[in-house]
Order: C-alpha cells, then sequence, then structure tokens
C-alpha cells in the first residue's frame, strides 16, 4: 500500500486520455448540464483544469470542458 493515494496523481494542469468513454458528458460549466457523449472521443487528449470532490475531474477537450470520473482518465507522461 502507497503512502500516497490514487487521487494525487493527477493536478490541474496535467495531460490526460480518454480511455473509455461515460454514457453522457457534463460540462465542467458553472451550472453543468448533460452532452452527448460523442463530442469526446475515446483516446482524445485534453488537460486537467480543475479538481472537484470525491472522483471527478474537471478536463478541456477540443470541444469543451467535461466533468469525467477519474477512472475514466489515464495520465500521459510529459
Amino acid at each position: 500500500m502507497s503512502d500516497a493515494p490514487e487521487s494525487a496523481e493527477l493536478e490541474v494542469g496535467a495531460r490526460v486520455r480518454l480511455l473509455q468513454a461515460p454514457a453522457y458528458l457534463k460540462s465542467a460549466d458553472a451550472m453543468p448540464m448533460l452532452r452527448p457523449p460523442d463530442l469526446v472521443d475515446t483516446g482524445e487528449e485534453g488537460e486537467v483544469v480543475g479538481l472537484r470532490a470525491g472522483e471527478l475531474v474537471a478536463v478541456r477537450f477540443r470541444r469543451g470542458a467535461f466533468l469525467l470520473e477519474r477512472r475514466h482518465l489515464e495520465r500521459l507522461l510529459s
């Protein structure tokens, strides 16, 4: 068991890749809206723009910023 939680892997500014598309996307706006999942392709790269409560991460992709669960993301090495 490691001392650092798995959530320490992601930080604002980190580059990530979408491993698995969720059933729907939720925008990372002040008033979130549900969006169709085809706005972000599996394998698309984005940048972490915010960490939210629980396992949610705000990620900016080419078609907008969305809230995703950490399990759907893979951190890319710089």
